[in-house]
């Protein structure tokens, strides 16, 4: 049985002279909250688009929920969710909606929609918000149901990027809860922060350096390689050796 969920082997994507994902190789475990640390410039978009199936790389190789990154793009993006801080909702449908659209966009069935929609609702304790447009939530409560939408299908892995930019401490933490129980019903998790705090959380952790992975560990074992009590140092010390900037 195939136990890795993302398999990397000298992945490269670049763009003329420039290597904005330079050979990089790692592994992500079935059911594992993997962080994929860097500073602005590192290349964790670049490397994270051709992991969702939107980019090609250049060299190198992947597989990502068990298909290739060139030739099975399609089939990754049936087997994978993704959420970004910009969201995926839309403000002028109401909860319901938004669920129910994009139930169909992930092919799920219709009565299986209703179903989950009543779940996910009662779920997340907004059984008196469900017909209200989503444009009038707080924005922890977006945060929760974007989330909430991206795994509705219950896909493999989830992708989210810098997923809980904006919102106060104690929402961050209910919000990483929802990861948690996530990964508990078998999805694999893989999260880019800022917030180094959240790192904590991961069960794992990459930091990319100018487009390389410079460090991939726990964040125990991270700490005590730089000999630190942060992980902010951890990063620090990584990331100030960068030469460039802007992914």
């Amino acid at each position: 049985m195939e136990t890795k969920a993302i398999i990397c082997q000298n992945l490269t994507k670049q763009f003329g002279d420039f290597k904005a994902v330079d050979n990089i190789s790692f592994e992500v475990d079935q059911g594992e909250i993997f962080g994929f640390l860097g500073a602005n410039g590192a290349g964790k978009t670049t490397a994270m688009r051709i992991l969702c199936g939107l980019s090609y790389p250049t060299s190198g190789d992947a597989t990502v929920a068990g298909f290739n990154v060139y030739k099975q793009q399609e089939k990754i993006k049936k087997n994978i969710g993704y959420m970004s801080q910009k969201f995926s909702l839309y403000d002028n449908l109401t909860i319901l909606e938004n669920i129910e659209f994009y139930g169909g966009v992930y092919g799920v069935s219709g009565s299986e929609i209703k179903k989950r929609s009543t779940e996910l609702v009662y779920t997340l304790g907004l059984e008196n918000e469900a017909r209200k447009l989503v444009g009038t939530l707080p924005l922890g409560w977006k945060q929760k149901l974007a989330f909430s939408v991206a795994i509705f299908h219950r896909p493999k892995i989830v992708f989210l990027d810098e997923p809980t930019g904006g919102v106060d401490p104690i929402t961050r933490r209910q919000f990483w809860d929802m990861i948690y129980q996530a990964a508990a019903d078998g999805i694999t998790v893989f999260v880019t922060t800022h917030y180094m705090d959240e790192a904590e959380y991961c069960n794992r952790i990459s930091v990319m350096v100018d487009g390389r992975v410079e460090a991939i560990d726990t964040p125990f074992n991270l700490k005590k390689k730089f000999n630190t009590h942060s992980m902010d140092e951890v990063f620090y010390q990584l990331a100030r050796e960068a030469k460039r900037s802007g992914d």
